[in-house]
C-alpha cells in the first residue's frame, strides 16, 4: 500500500497535467487519471513491466485518452444524428398539422352544404358527442330519423372527401376534437 501511495503521489500531477493539456477539462483529466490508477491497483498482483513504470503509466494514460476521444466523437455523432432526426419529425408534424387543418376546413365546408337539420344532427353527434337516443329526445324526432340523417351526412362527406379519405385515417387522432 505504501508503494502504491508513493507511485500515486509521484505520477498523479504529471499524468493529470498531460491529460489536462490535451482536454482542457479538469473533471475529464481527473477521471482519466483515476481510471489509470484504479487499473494499476487492480492489476498489481499480475502486472509485469517490460519497460519503466513511467512508460507504462503514460502508455495507459494515452490509451484512456484515445478511448475518451473516441467516445466523445461517438456521442457527438449520435447527438447530431438525433438532432437531424428530430428536425425531420418536426418538419413532418408541421406538414401533418397543415394537412389536418386543410382537411378540417374541407370537412366543415362539406358539413355546411348539408341540409340544416342534417347539419344539426351531425354536429350534435360528432361535436357534442351525444348518442342517437339523446339527439332524438332533444329534437323530438324518431331514433330512425337521427340514424338516417347521420348516414346521409357521413355518405356525403365520404363522397366529397374521398381523395382525402385515406389520409383522414392517418390523421384521425389530430381530428379527434372535430368528431
Amino acid at each position: 500500500m505504501q508503494a502504491f501511495k508513493a507511485i500515486y503521489d509521484q505520477y498523479w500531477p504529471k499524468l493529470y497535467g498531460y491529460i489536462f493539456n490535451r482536454t482542457s477539462d479538469r473533471e475529464v483529466a481527473e477521471e482519466i487519471v483515476q481510471e489509470v490508477f484504479i487499473s494499476l491497483w487492480n492489476k498489481r498482483e499480475e502486472l509485469q513491466l517490460t519497460h519503466t513504470l513511467s512508460a507504462y503509466l503514460f502508455g495507459a494514460i494515452r490509451y484512456q485518452l484515445l478511448n475518451y476521444i473516441r467516445n466523445c466523437k461517438t456521442r457527438r455523432t449520435y447527438a447530431t444524428d438525433f438532432s437531424e432526426y428530430r428536425e425531420q419529425l418536426s418538419d413532418n408534424s408541421n406538414e401533418e398539422k397543415i394537412e389536418a387543418s386543410n382537411l378540417k376546413q374541407a370537412m366543415e365546408k362539406e358539413i355546411s352544404r348539408l341540409p340544416e337539420k342534417c347539419q344539426q344532427i351531425f354536429r350534435m353527434s360528432r361535436h357534442q358527442h351525444l348518442s342517437i337516443n339523446d339527439i332524438a329526445t332533444l329534437l323530438n324526432i324518431s331514433h330512425k330519423t337521427v340514424e338516417n340523417q347521420l348516414t346521409k351526412a357521413l355518405r356525403q362527406l365520404r363522397t366529397a372527401l374521398k381523395h382525402q379519405y385515406s389520409w383522414l385515417l392517418l390523421v384521425c387522432t389530430e381530428l379527434k376534437n372535430f368528431f
